[in-house]
């Protein structure tokens, strides 16, 4: 995924300043696609350039007035292209991971305590999560169907709680594997 892509999915669903962006992307897609309000607002001026999206004409001139945009049509064109077009899973990388793959011959050292702050930190954001599909997305009544946006829209979030509870249940396991490991001796 690209940062032009998510910019037109968020533009596409509400027209919006850079600011409302960056807060807009702080909230719902920075968990799956961060990017600095730096960059986003890099990317818009790009995305205008490439006549994918306009500013909004301001209903009084003003200098230091915030733009609001739109998507043009090549914008929303160019969006289902690549929303259409195959891609590959992304190699998964992750620093935890080679991190105890290294300590298994550097020594643990640190590492447990780390283990329980990524714990802290994967459920905090499975919390979070879990209140935004309450929040968002209540049970529907016996017979009634979510409109395809939502249902997709919920799809992306059920990732998010999934992927989180994976890890929160992973660490939980790997500090069960730390206690049983036997007490290291100081390194010469």
């Amino acid at each position: 995924m690209s940062l032009p892509h998510a910019i037109l999915t968020a533009l596409l669903e509400k027209p919006s300043s850079g600011l409302e962006l960056t807060r807009r992307f702080d909230k719902s897609i920075g968990f799956f696609w961060s990017a600095t309000h730096q960059q986003i607002y890099r990317e818009l001026g790009k995305l205008e350039a490439e006549g994918h999206i306009r500013a909004l004409p301001a209903e009084q001139p003003s200098r230091g007035q915030k733009k609001s945009y739109e998507v043009l049509p090549a914008g929303r064109a160019e969006l289902a292209r690549w929303t259409a077009a195959p891609q590959d899973p992304k190699p998964y990388r992750d620093a935890m991971l080679l991190r105890l793959r290294a300590a298994a011959v550097v020594g643990t050292a640190g590492v447990e305590a780390d283990l329980r702050r990524h714990l802290a930190l994967h459920q905090r954001q499975l919390t979070e999560y879990q209140e935004i599909e309450q929040r968002d997305f209540p049970p529907r009544p016996p017979g009634s169907a979510a409109a395809p946006q939502d249902r997709l829209q919920h799809l992306v979030l059920r990732a998010g709680i999934d992927l989180e509870t994976f890890w929160t249940q992973w660490l939980t396991h790997a500090l069960t594997e730390f206690a049983q490991l036997p007490a290291e001796r100081p390194t010469e």
